[in-house]
């Protein structure tokens, strides 16, 4: 690039920048604000910077030379709430851990587009996954949580600090000292998804989150996945509980037989399915 200098600019400009810095008993100024202006918003761009979308390609999951996930393609946005729906042995549980990078596919390509998915730490990192049988730690349940923040390196007040939030958001501050293994079902859920919280993850995989749950634990679990999303999570749920996935979902992808038969917008799919697979589903009719 060519610099023309005009003449006596030099002295001009360093005039003008030696006055821009320097006000008032010589604190610095607009040149200074626009400094820290500037790293801050590289800073804000870094946290919004993420792993999504997720995008799958004619994935594969073969065990036994027994094809269980077959040419699955499917893009996943920011954003979301995605309900995976299918009958028992679909395969939406293996879909799951597939995209959390439990299991790898036999064959076809699951990447991360976005501008951190390049970066496996990264990609470790900004999701979470809650299972049907949440996997806690023989310890209390203060401890449960104290343990995810150590793992981060989050320690001392501010880690008390978040954990009282937790257990509060989660109504589990009476149960804090509690064996976390001695807690009912509705209320292991409860602190697994406490967890999740504190992990704050830009997506957050959850397979079959309420089953065996009364419905007045099934609601509150509910309030707790709409305040994560409404946090920013984008939320992936697999689900039996049709009236559920109707107050949930936004977008729902219907497995059969290892098959992604449908992707479609919730509204869209519980009008209308395209395939007779998922109108039988809808129905409660056995398995076609």
């Amino acid at each position: 690039m060519q610099i023309i200098r005009f003449p006596g600019g030099e002295k001009k400009h360093r005039e003008e920048a030696s006055s821009a810095r320097q006000g008032d008993g010589g604190r610095l100024v607009p040149l200074e604000r626009a400094k820290v202006a500037r790293e801050r918003a590289v800073m804000r761009d870094a946290e919004q910077a993420g792993i999504l979308p997720l995008v799958l390609d004619d994935v594969h999951y073969v065990v036994d030379r027994v094809a269980l996930l077959r040419g699955i393609s499917f893009r996943l946005p920011a954003g979301r709430r995605t309900v995976v729906l299918g009958y028992n042995g679909a395969g939406k549980s293996l879909l799951l851990r597939l995209c959390h990078g439990l299991i790898r596919p036999t064959s076809g390509t699951l990447r991360w587009e976005g501008a951190l998915g390049g970066n496996a730490r990264q990609v470790a990192r900004r999701q979470a996954m809650v299972f049907q049988r949440p996997v806690l730690l023989r310890r209390s349940v203060r401890d449960n949580l104290l343990f995810v923040l150590k793992g981060r390196n989050v320690r001392g007040e501010e880690a008390r600090r978040l954990v009282a939030r937790a257990l509060k958001l989660c109504g589990l501050q009476h149960l804090a000292g509690r064996p976390a293994r001695a807690l009912s079902g509705g209320e292991q859920q409860k602190l697994a998804l406490a967890r999740a919280w504190l992990l704050h993850p830009e997506v957050l995989f959850l397979d079959e989150p309420t089953a065996s749950l009364d419905p007045a634990a099934t609601l509150e679990l509910e309030a707790l996945i709409a305040h994560m999303h409404e946090r920013g999570a984008t939320i992936v749920f697999s689900t039996h509980d049709m009236a559920q996935a109707r107050r949930l979902a936004q977008h729902v992808l219907f497995v059969h037989n290892g098959l992604l038969l449908e992707d479609a917008p919730a509204e869209r799919f519980f009008r209308q399915p395209e395939t007779a697979e998922a109108r039988a589903f809808l129905a409660g009719d056995l398995m076609p």
